[in-house]
């Protein structure tokens, strides 16, 4: 049995910590923003989040939320973009008023137009031919106008297509791993919360969360390009291995995600052996020596949906079976609560290193 030892060393029970300490409610979308806020990935975010002091209101917590997570927050994005297709909607009803006068214009000079020919009989220099002449003005007029209002509508209907293309790219954006292209953190959330949906009944499922063992390592010694290297191949695993029913996500730097719509242990477990098995036998070269650097080793925590009662925890013990792995040297996988809850013993096992990074 393996206890879980060092919880400090993990951001995500640095921020569980954290939020009990400062009575912060474990929503989904406080847990991202003080994750995010530990994290320093964003130094404004930092600095505005330790501005609130050290008791947050929820009030002010979402305030930051909207500007800095705005995927929790859609409907200000929701309230902005529809005050912008109002505006553009205005500007073409105006172009369509501005028609209707036109035409009752037109139709005016086309009736005197009418009226003059019943009556007149000689057309020379006669108030008919100065009709037909205004007729033939405003005829001109018309198509001018008509073409105008032709371009105006093209150039609103582009703009409006912009518009929503400009939100569909920043609405996938957000979900997606720039470096990867898997599933982002933000994604990964979003789908655990739709487990507890039902909190009386989660979807039975299991979450893997991995990290490349030494990859601070790996950074430092071989560069930022061969750590993306790193990064590419296990994205490339995973997302062979997740397939189109599961989702792999990259949460940062070396640690990924993986939510399995199963709770059958075995399956869990070849899964994650599988993904485990494809990286050791790829081989890698390092930038400077042109040598592989030896195998990579993965660590992994695990966790079922119906060992936690909320998404926050779902996550959370995943974490700490992870923190369990890498205390215990790393190259392990550690499922959560593993003594009450199974026997299986492919769920917490040790493999031996065979080279490693740096060796």
């Amino acid at each position: 049995m393996q206890q879980v030892k060092n919880p400090a060393s993990s951001i995500a029970l640095r921020v569980a910590t954290a939020m009990h300490q400062m009575g912060i409610d474990g929503l989904p979308r406080n847990y991202e923003l003080v994750y995010e806020a530990y994290a320093g990935s964003n130094p404004e975010l930092v600095r505005e989040f330790i501005a609130l002091g050290k008791l947050k209101s929820q009030e002010a917590l979402d305030e930051l939320g909207r500007k800095y997570l705005p995927h929790h927050h859609e409907d200000g994005l929701l309230s902005r973009q529809s005050g912008q297709v109002r505006a553009e909607m205005s500007n073409f009803i105006n172009l369509l008023n501005e028609e209707k006068i036109s035409l009752t214009d037109y139709g005016r000079v086309i009736g005197n137009a009418s009226k003059t020919i019943l009556t007149e009989a000689d057309l020379e220099g006669t108030p008919l031919g100065q009709s037909i002449k205004a007729l033939k003005a405003a005829t001109e007029r018309r198509a001018h106008q008509n073409s105008n209002v032709v371009r105006a509508v093209v150039d609103k209907t582009a703009s409006l297509a912009d518009m929503q293309r400009e939100a569909d790219e920043a609405e996938a954006a957000k979900f997606v791993d720039p470096l990867t292209r898997l599933a982002s953190r933000r994604a990964f959330n979003k789908a655990v919360a739709k487990i507890y949906a039902n909190p009386e009944m989660p979807v039975l499922c299991g979450v893997a969360v991995g990290e490349i063992d030494d990859f601070a390592r790996i950074q430092e010694q071989m560069g930022p390009a061969v750590a993306e290297r790193f990064l590419m191949q296990v994205a490339k695993v995973l997302e062979a291995v997740s397939g189109g029913g599961d989702l792999a996500c990259r949460f940062d730097a070396g640690r990924f995600g993986l939510l399995l719509y199963t709770s059958d242990e075995d399956e869990v477990g070849r899964v994650i052996e599988l993904v485990r098995a494809k990286l050791k036998a790829t081989a890698f070269v390092g930038s400077s020596t042109g040598r592989a650097p030896g195998q990579m080793a993965m660590s992994f925590g695990v966790c079922f949906s119906e060992q936690a009662p909320n998404a926050f925890d779902f996550t959370n013990f995943a974490e700490k079976a992870l923190s369990t792995s890498k205390a215990n040297g790393g190259d392990t996988v550690t499922i959560y609560g593993a003594n009450d809850y199974t026997s299986k013993d492919w769920l917490i096992y040790k493999n031996k290193p065979v080279g490693g990074f740096g060796a």
